[in-house]
């Protein structure tokens, strides 16, 4: 065999390493910024919320205002024979306008209510934002992780070439067995079958991300940069982590705007125990005879407070104390959910140090020094089908690492309150897995290992990619 190239893979992770620069970020990704635009743009959930904000808004003149006033037009008459205004002093036209008004402060309060229902509506608005750019960005991220496992597929299809033209001619000359031969012919196949189940994963990624812009499903999307190369997410500190979801989370952001609206329910409950007014005026012409007027103020009497007013308070008072409780339950549950995704991101930014300082850098030595003895006829067909898919394994668990990386980012970007991934499934699938186990897997056969994000991982039993010629 031909003296082996340097891994590709480690070659592309080390390069902007030793240039003393991080990748862009994920977000900065102008595709995926159009992609985002879109989405936001045409997004019909979006669009609704948007509708019933504008609609709450609506709400809060409407809730300050006068109630309407009420003309009434009457007529008195002496007797049923004729019509007697003008000539007895008792008969008259009536023209009377009647104009409720509310015991001073219910009007401002019932418009405080009404505004801190909008302003939980717009939380609910930020949400929704918050939920569709994270969708479109995780569905991207799974999309680069899709196309960048079918790389490696690629490159690893070259790299078997070279492995089974070289154990043909060492089996024409007798130097290994036909078994060597056929065992490479096999690999390639399994490669055949893998990258079936990843073209569909792939066509699946494009049609979520068409479907959250509103595009055909099957419309191509164009993806130049490739996993490896989104840059890595920063790890914040706790406390500023805490201090930023505290501040952006619509979620409590809503809660909190419950509890006011609450407590101005209970403002205007214990206002609403006060007796409202009408104020009337009419005016009564009588013909001939000089015109009458009349003025006069009616006021409300509660006598039913105590099953209605009284109760109304105490009802408010429960939803204010429960509103109160919810909103503290939501500001644990999001200081919590940010704690536990640092905690995984860290794990995660680690894992990526190590595939990138060791396991990429030891299992390409490996591969290289395995098939140097091959080549000479120290070691066997099986130990370089046995180095070669540990390769594969680090390399496919590398590419997962970085994508649970972007979507724990993506997720604390979101302000999720779902719990955090759980780092062992994409940070260690690759690493875990030596030589040896990988060897002993027997292949994918007809399973579809299927990644945190969806997408077919590359498993143990794969061959390495990215190697070069043998």
């Amino acid at each position: 065999m031909t003296r082996r190239k340097p891994c590709l893979l480690t070659l592309m992770v080390c390069a902007p390493l030793a240039a003393g620069a991080e990748p862009p970020a994920v977000e900065s990704d102008p595709v995926l910024a159009s992609l985002v635009s879109e989405s936001l743009e045409k997004n019909p959930e979006y669009a609704r919320a948007r509708a019933e904000l504008a609609a709450e808004r609506e709400r809060i003149p409407q809730a300050g205002a006068l109630g309407d006033p009420t003309l009434t037009l009457g007529i008195q008459n002496d007797g049923f024979q004729r019509i007697e205004i003008g000539n007895m002093e008792t008969s008259f036209w009536q023209v009377m306008v009647t104009q409720p008004i509310p015991w001073p402060g219910k009007r401002g309060l019932r418009e405080e209510v009404a505004r801190s229902t909008a302003s939980a509506a717009e939380a609910g608005l930020e949400r929704i934002r918050l939920t569709t750019v994270a969708e479109v960005e995780r569905a991207y991220v799974d999309l680069l992780l899709v196309r960048g496992q079918l790389q490696l597929l690629r490159d690893l299809d070259v790299l078997w070439k070279e492995a089974e033209a070289v154990a043909r001619v060492r089996y024409e000359v007798g130097a290994v067995p036909q078994s060597d031969l056929i065992r490479a012919q096999l690999e390639r196949t399994r490669l055949l079958q893998q990258r079936l189940a990843l073209d569909a994963s792939e066509r699946a990624r494009v049609q979520a991300l068409n479907r959250l812009r509103v595009h055909p499903l099957d419309e191509p999307i164009e993806t130049p940069r490739r996993i490896s190369e989104v840059g890595t997410p920063p790890l914040p500190s706790v406390e500023e982590a805490f201090a930023d979801a505290e501040r952006r989370s619509p979620d409590l952001a809503q809660a909190r705007t419950s509890v006011t609206t609450a407590e101005r329910s209970v403002s205007l409950a214990r206002r609403e125990r006060y007796p409202d007014f009408t104020v009337s005026a009419g005016i009564m012409p009588r013909g001939g005879l000089d015109p009458m007027w009349t003025a006069s103020v009616g006021v409300s009497l509660p006598i039913f407070a105590s099953r209605k007013q009284f109760r109304a308070v105490a009802e408010n008072e429960s939803r204010r104390e429960a509103t109160t409780q919810g909103a503290e339950s939501i500001r644990q549950i999001l200081l919590l959910r940010t704690r536990d995704r640092l905690a995984v991101l860290d794990a995660l930014l680690k894992t990526i140090r190590l595939y990138r300082e060791g396991l990429l850098i030891q299992s390409d030595t490996a591969v290289r020094s395995t098939t140097a003895q091959y080549r000479v006829g120290k070691e066997t067909f099986a130990s370089v089908i046995e180095v070669m898919r540990g390769f594969i394994a680090d390399e496919g668990g590398y590419l997962d690492a970085l994508a649970q990386a972007q979507r724990v980012a993506i997720a604390q970007r979101e302000l999720s309150l779902d719990p955090a991934p759980d780092v062992g499934g994409g940070a260690g699938g690759g690493a875990g897995m030596s030589g040896r186990s990988a060897s002993a897997s027997g292949g994918m056969g007809a399973r579809s290992p299927v990644s945190s994000g969806g997408a077919p991982e590359l498993s143990a039993s794969q061959p390495a990619s990215g190697g070069g010629g043998m």
